[in-house]
C-alpha cells in the first residue's frame, strides 16, 4: 500500500511539472512577486526575475515567442543590450570588471520581450500592476507615519525604504496609473471604486507635496499631467484641467514648506557651484555633463566602450578640487550616459526604443495603453536629469510596466485568463 500511494504522489507531481497552465500561471504569480518587492527590495528583484525566467521554460513555446520577438517594441530593447554586449570589445583601455559593472543595468531590459510574450499569452497583466501600486500604497502609509510621527529610520525624512528620488518616481506612476483606472471605471459605472481609487490617487499627490518629493518628480508631474489632460478630455477640459492644476500648485507653493525648499534650493546650489565650485546636487550635474560631452567628443561615434564612464571620470579628476574632483560613474543623464559608453549608434539605439514604445502606446486606446505611455513619458522626462532607465528601482518601473502594458496591448480583444481592464 505504501509503494502505491508513494507511486501516486510521484505520477501527481509528473503530471504537475507537464501542467502548461500551471506554470503559466506559475510565472504570473512570480511576477506579481516581483512587482510587490520593487518598492522595498533590490535582492528580492533580481531573485523574482531570474525565477520568472525560469518558470516560463517548462511552458515556453518558442515559435510564439519568435513570433512576439518580431516586433518592434520586443526587439529594440534586445537592440542596447547587444550593443552594450558588442561595446565591452572596445573598451580596450577599461577594466574588465568596469565593463562588467557597465554591463549589469543594461541586462534587465531582456526582460521587456519575455514580459510581453508572457502577459501576451496569460492575460494577467493587470494582476501585476494592482501589486506594484498596492505595494506603493504601503510604503506611502509609512511615509505619512513617520512624517507625522517626526523621526525616520532613514537618511531621507518620510522615506521608509530605498531613497526619496525613487519613492517619488514610483508615487508618480502610481498616480497617473490611478487616474487613468479612475477615467475607465467612471466610464463603466463604476463610480464607488472610482472614488476610493481618486482618493488614493489625491494621498499619494499631497505625500508628494507635503512629505518628500524629488525635482525630478515635480517636473514629471506637469508633463505627465498635460499627456493626461490631451490623451481623455476635449480642448475645452484640456484648458480646465491646467487650469485647475495651475491654482492648485499656486496653493501647495503657499502651504507646504517641502515644495519650497525642494524648488527654491536648486538656486542655491548653482550660485555655489558657479562661485566657489562647491560640489553641489545642481552644480555636480551641470559637472558631469560639462566632462561627458568632453569624453564623447573623444569618440562620438561608438563610445569609449562599455563601463569607461566611471574610469574616464578618475582620470579626469587628477590634481583637480572641488566638484571637478568629483568621480562618478553615472553623469545624471541617460542621453549623455549612452553616448559616453557607444557614442551616437547608442543614442540612436536608445531613441529608437523610446520612439517605439511611445508611438505603441500613445495609439493604443486602452487602459493598458495608458499605462504604457505613463512609463515611457516618465522615463523620458526624468532621463533628462537622471539615468533612470539604467538606475534599479526607476529601470525595473520602466521595464515592468513596457512588458505587462505591451503583452496586454498585442494581447487586444482575446478573452484574458482572469480579471483585466483594457
Amino acid at each position: 500500500m505504501a509503494g502505491t500511494a508513494s507511486h501516486s504522489q510521484a505520477g501527481f507531481l509528473l503530471r504537475a511539472l507537464r501542467d502548461r497552465n500551471a506554470w503559466i500561471r506559475t510565472a504570473d504569480v512570480v511576477a506579481v512577486l516581483l512587482a510587490l518587492s520593487l518598492p522595498w527590495s533590490t535582492s528580492l528583484v533580481a531573485i523574482f526575475a531570474v525565477a520568472f525566467v525560469v518558470c516560463l521554460i517548462p511552458a515556453f513555446d518558442k515559435n510564439l515567442f519568435l513570433q512576439s520577438l518580431k516586433r518592434p517594441a520586443s526587439i529594440a530593447p534586445v537592440a542596447l543590450f547587444a550593443l552594450a554586449v558588442i561595446g565591452m570589445a572596445w573598451a580596450s583601455d577599461i577594466p574588465w570588471a568596469a565593463r562588467l559593472h557597465g554591463f549589469g543595468p543594461v541586462a534587465k531590459l531582456l526582460l521587456i520581450p519575455l514580459l510581453i510574450y508572457q502577459i501576451e499569452r496569460s492575460g494577467r497583466g493587470l494582476w501585476i500592476v494592482a501589486a506594484f501600486v498596492l505595494s506603493c500604497s504601503v510604503v506611502m502609509v509609512l511615509s505619512w507615519y513617520l512624517y507625522f510621527a517626526g523621526f525616520t529610520w532613514s537618511y531621507w525624512p518620510g522615506v521608509p525604504v530605498k531613497n526619496y528620488i525613487a519613492q517619488s518616481q514610483e508615487f508618480t506612476f502610481c498616480i497617473f496609473a490611478l487616474f487613468g483606472a479612475v477615467i475607465l471605471l467612471l466610464e463603466k459605472g463604476e463610480t464607488k471604486i472610482a472614488y476610493g481609487l481618486a482618493a488614493l490617487a489625491a494621498i499619494f499627490t499631497a505625500n508628494l507635496l507635503f512629505v518628500v518629493s524629488s525635482r525630478t518628480a515635480l517636473i514629471c508631474a506637469p508633463i505627465l499631467l498635460t499627456v493626461f489632460a490631451f490623451r481623455h478630455f476635449s480642448r475645452n477640459g484640456v484648458l480646465l484641467t491646467l487650469l485647475l492644476a495651475c491654482v492648485a500648485a499656486a496653493v501647495a507653493w503657499t502651504m507646504s514648506p517641502e515644495l519650497r525648499t525642494r524648488v527654491s534650493y536648486g538656486f542655491g546650489e548653482l550660485k555655489g557651484y558657479e562661485e566657489q565650485n562647491l560640489p553641489t546636487s545642481t552644480g555636480l550635474r551641470l559637472e558631469y555633463w560639462k566632462k561627458s560631452m568632453k569624453f564623447i567628443e573623444a569618440a562620438p561615434l561608438f563610445g569609449n566602450g562599455t563601463g569607461s564612464i566611471r574610469t574616464l571620470f578618475e582620470r579626469d579628476a587628477v590634481g583637480k578640487t572641488g566638484a571637478s574632483a568629483e568621480v562618478i560613474g553615472n553623469p545624471h543623464n541617460q542621453t549623455l550616459n549612452v553616448a559616453v559608453q557607444w557614442g551616437l549608434l547608442g543614442v540612436v539605439a536608445l531613441y529608437v526604443m523610446w520612439v517605439v514604445h511611445l508611438r505603441l502606446f500613445a495609439t493604443a486606446d486602452s487602459f493598458a495603453g495608458w499605462i504604457g505611455l505613463v512609463a515611457v513619458v516618465e522615463n523620458i522626462a526624468s532621463s533628462i536629469f537622471n539615468s533612470h532607465l539604467f538606475d534599479f528601482t526607476e529601470g525595473w518601473l520602466y521595464v515592468l510596466a513596457i512588458g505587462i502594458a505591451g503583452g496586454m496591448v498585442f494581447r487586444g480583444g482575446k478573452q484574458p485568463a482572469g480579471w483585466a481592464l483594457r
